[in-house]
């Protein structure tokens, strides 16, 4: 069943074009703005988000509402976040008969998020879909994966590195502190690899869709989260550092070199081990005997 109605392609350069002309609107660099023009590529972020009429979804950048008209018709609710106002005459167009649309004006990164969920979705799980801007990709992506907020999954245009840098495993030169959080709270799959000329205007690199489906636990057991995460930071903030002395650098209250290098030890890990070298459970064994060496004080 259509929601919305049957209006020109907005994946035709020639509508989008004449669209941003005819409301004085002209691409703003600085918020990221490459609007989506293959039609392909929208059916597989559609498909990857598998929506069905009880899903309520969260997009974020609803641009001139390429995307968020393909959500409408595929999903039970849609609230579309855009920052950009000059952009609103044009969705009042695009979306004209979406009745199933909400849209918020404002930054995703300022917004609260949690009473935006909580007003349009009360308790119900959502799914979050998005074309994000370069510049705000990582900042968006660990605002969700730390929110505790209830979202099933996430499927999301990024630049094509940081799609590799989310996938990517220990031992090799992505690995890093994103690809530990995002796998350590969902399972990340790189769906398809769009090419520059899949927007207008083009960026400058190539994009990725990745599907990112929450877990219900994470894949490791770690008794302290927020220490887990802290010796994650410290083993990538200088990667050139070995584990020890980047263990050394934490500063941790109670636990000296020499103790360091007994949890390594007991972790059958060489403190003269990089971070990129370490899988998400030698962290965890890490942060759970410092858990233990701060319980002895």
């Amino acid at each position: 069943m259509m929601m919305c109605k049957d209006i020109q392609p907005l994946t035709s350069p020639r509508v989008v074009k004449e669209l941003m002309a005819r409301y004085g609107v002209s691409f703003k660099k600085g918020l990221g703005q490459n609007f989506l023009i293959d039609r392909n590529i929208l059916v597989k972020i559609i498909k990857a988000a598998e929506l069905d009429r009880e899903d309520v979804v969260l997009e974020i950048g609803a641009g001139i509402g390429t995307l968020t008209r393909e959500l409408a018709n595929a999903a039970k609710q849609v609230v579309a976040i855009e920052i950009d106002s000059r952009l609103f005459p044009i969705l009042d167009e695009t979306l004209s008969g979406c009745s199933n649309v909400k849209l918020i004006q404002g930054d995703v990164l300022k917004l609260d998020i949690k009473q935006l969920v909580r007003q349009y979705f009360g308790g119900q799980p959502f799914k979050v879909v998005g074309n994000l801007p370069y510049y705000i990709t990582t900042p968006v992506l660990m605002m969700f994966l730390e929110s505790g907020l209830p979202y099933e999954s996430m499927v999301v245009m990024v630049q094509k590195e940081v799609a590799q840098r989310m996938t990517a495993v220990a031992g090799t030169k992505d690995y890093g502190m994103l690809s530990i959080a995002v796998q350590y709270y969902t399972c990340p799959e790189i769906v398809a690899v769009a090419s520059a000329n899949v927007f207008i205007p083009p960026p400058k690199v190539d994009s990725a869709i990745v599907l990112l489906k929450r877990r219900s636990n994470p894949p490791v057991h770690v008794q302290d989260s927020e220490l887990f995460f802290k010796v994650v930071r410290a083993a990538f903030g200088q990667r050139r550092k070995t584990i020890l002395n980047a263990l050394t650098a934490l500063e941790l209250e109670g636990v000296d070199k020499g103790r360091l290098y007994d949890v390594l030890s007991k972790c059958s890990i060489a403190p003269k081990m990089r971070g990129e070298d370490l899988t998400i459970q030698q962290y965890a064994d890490i942060a759970n005997e410092l858990c233990l060496e701060e319980q002895k004080g």
